[in-house]
């Protein structure tokens, strides 16, 4: 399987960049307009809609590069696909909530539905680069043009959407591609002494010991492998939407083929160099402290 990116008229090639956060570009929406509560991942309590206490008047982090360490580990692993860069630029024309104030309350109620747009955008735009999937391909370009197309509303229409009814719509599509693509890595592994327990849906799989487990073809969606040991896995074909990787060491795992992987589930985990990535993912600076 290849993850090269199928044509599609929109973001195909390296247009799949605009779906990577831009943080200059930001208004520091993320650092805003979404809420934490003081825990293992972030140090204080923040409301939503409340100016984060590090957040700087030009929009940066105070304390970016000491994050970590100062228990804010929760910022060092979110990701908005971008959709800072196009609430703050293109939704509000390069308006800014401080210069403009009567704003604010309207772009920080945008921002989590454009956040979901954008991450649906990543699943369709990667879900047509699936050879086994190109049966549906038609389906999924106008999802994903649909999906584009709502992501230039106006800020009323934007929350008035209801994304989640929207989302599981996609989701339909996504569910499709992922068997699709499973099924064709499981037939080519019929038979094969190394394969463990085909796990599903929703698993828990917390602290679960799987080194070197043969992962293929595995339905993990929405797993839970919170400092699970994958190392040396192999997770080639597997589909891994929504699993939770806070903690789970990733070294030496194959995630070269993996379906629906984001960064910010790389973040979350540990690794190392010998961690094999997807080429649209990166591995995270603070993997070095980890060697």
């Amino acid at each position: 399987m290849s993850n090269n990116q199928e044509s599609s008229g929109l973001f195909q090639g390296g247009s799949r960049l605009l779906l990577q956060a831009d943080c200059e570009a930001c208004f520091g929406l993320c650092c805003a307009a979404l809420p934490f509560s003081a825990s293992a991942d972030f140090a204080i309590d923040k409301a939503a809609g409340q100016p984060c206490q590090n957040l700087q008047p030009d929009f940066r982090c105070g304390v970016h590069g000491s994050l970590r360490q100062l228990g804010f580990p929760g910022c060092t692993v979110y990701d908005c696909f971008g959709a800072g860069q196009q609430v703050s630029q293109v939704t509000f024309g390069g308006q800014d909530w401080r210069q403009a104030p009567e704003t604010a309350k309207q772009m920080f109620e945008v921002f989590p539905v454009m956040r979901h747009l954008h991450e649906l955008l990543w699943y369709l735009s990667e879900a047509l680069s699936f050879p086994p999937a190109r049966v549906m391909r038609d389906a999924l370009r106008s999802a994903l043009e649909e999906t584009e197309r709502l992501t230039h509303l106006a800020p009323d229409s934007l929350i008035e959407l209801d994304v989640a009814e929207y989302r599981a719509d996609v989701n339909a599509l996504l569910v499709e591609a992922s068997e699709l693509v499973r099924a064709e890595a499981l037939r080519s592994l019929k038979g094969s002494p190394n394969r463990r327990k085909t796990y599903g849906r929703g698993a828990d799989l917390i602290g679960a010991k799987l080194k070197g487990a043969d992962l293929r073809g595995a339905n993990l969606r929405g797993a839970y492998l919170i400092a699970a040991d994958l190392r040396g896995a192999d997770l080639r074909a597997a589909d891994l939407i929504g699993a939770d990787f806070r903690d789970t060491d990733l070294r030496g795992a194959n995630l070269t083929e993996s379906i629906f992987l984001t960064q910010a589930q790389v973040n979350a985990a540990k690794g190392d160099m010998t961690t094999k990535l997807p080429p649209s993912l990166i591995h995270p600076a603070h993997w070095s402290s980890l060697e």
